[in-house]
């Protein structure tokens, strides 16, 4: 396979800027809306910065936006960097960040459509999000329209018979344009995703399910940026990017800690997480 050429320099700088002022924003908002979930946010803000700031055919501005790509979070309960990401992006402003689990604000603590622009389907409940978004890559093709469909999983909700259930239908279908995203952080709400479940070797399951696959680090954006300008990575397959990551990446104190799952930051917390990222306390 010819690789794909590295990323510019200042493409990655971009994207990097990204993604810290979404982590700052995640932190914020769960310090603020007193929530849990923070780690799982925080380890993909990457994927979601490299999506929508690289690899989605998407414009917020669009009034028609039928045949853009299409984005699904299944780990519902990571909202915050998605909608840190989305007001990054210019789908609302991002004052209302700070609504973010409040009686009668915009963002609910799951994702909700005509909450704010930008969100097509209500998650949280795990191992729906592959179904609905195999469903929208289906009737692309049926209806012969443009556009693919992109899906990010958590690595436990891979314990739910029904996400391979619409893995095989997806492979049975040929769905060429159906990307699936896991974001493999080992970490689940009680612990380790292999005291739990036997997820290993991930990406060989999901390989022996008819999907094109690539294990990729998912706080390179170098890689990322590299894995996802190769989609498809199968001639009708679909896609499936196992992504390595680290639960609460880019927080010291938080990295790979199960404790953050539940747990919402302090102010001192949230003094610290912010001097590390290098923002002020108050934007």
């Amino acid at each position: 396979m010819t690789p794909w050429p590295a990323p510019g320099a200042d493409v990655l700088a971009g994207l990097a800027a990204r993604a810290r002022a979404v982590r700052a924003a995640t932190v914020r908002m769960a310090h603020d809306g007193r929530t849990p979930h923070v780690g799982s946010a925080l380890s993909c803000v990457d994927i979601l910065v490299a999506l929508y700031f690289h690899a989605m055919d998407v414009d917020p501005r669009a009034k028609r936006p039928a045949d853009q790509d299409l984005f699904v979070l299944s780990k519902g309960h990571g909202c915050m960097s998605y909608y840190a990401t989305l007001a990054e992006r210019g789908y609302f402003p991002a004052s209302l960040l700070a609504t973010y689990a409040r009686n009668g604000g915009a963002l609910p603590e799951h994702p909700t459509p005509g909450a704010v622009p930008g969100i097509t389907v209500a998650t949280g409940s795990l191992g729906h999000g592959l179904s609905i978004a195999a469903g929208m890559a289906l009737a692309r093709t049926i209806d012969g329209r443009p556009g693919r469909v992109f899906v990010l999983l958590s690595d436990g909700e891979c314990n739910e018979g029904s996400v391979w259930e619409a893995a095989m239908f997806a492979a049975g279908r040929r769905l060429e344009r159906l990307v699936a995203i896991v974001d493999y952080n080992k970490l689940q709400a009680m612990g380790r995703s292999e005291e739990i479940t036997a997820l290993a070797p991930l990406a060989d399951k999901w390989q022996s399910f008819g999907w094109a696959t690539r294990e990729v680090d998912g706080h390179d954006l170098a890689a990322l940026v590299r894995t996802l300008d190769a989609l498809p990575l199968g001639v009708g397959q679909p896609s499936a990017l196992v992504a390595h990551t680290v639960k609460g990446k880019g927080v010291s104190f938080m990295e790979d800690d199960t404790e953050w799952h539940y747990r919402p930051p302090s102010d001192a917390d949230l003094a610290r997480a912010l001097e590390e990222l290098g923002v002020e306390r108050r934007a």
